[in-house]
């Protein structure tokens, strides 16, 4: 009997032959111009830093309230 397979274990295609036409002829490579990743994701630090400091504040007062109840 075949053992079942879960959802999770799919089969994976199988792999198509290339022509040899394809394999020879040179392929470009896009351009991607530089990006300043710091001058696009300049928000990103000031949301780390607002979440730290409410992650911190519960933090506290879970502390705060454990003291409290015992």
């Amino acid at each position: 009997m075949a053992k079942k397979r879960s959802p999770r274990q799919k089969r994976m295609p199988a792999a198509r032959p290339v022509a040899a036409e394809a394999a020879s002829a040179p392929v470009a490579s896009p351009t991607v111009p530089a990006t300043d990743l710091r001058a696009e994701y300049h928000y990103v630090i000031t949301d780390l830093k607002r979440i730290g400091g409410r992650a911190a504040a519960m933090f506290a007062l879970l502390v705060v309230l454990a003291l409290i109840i015992t």
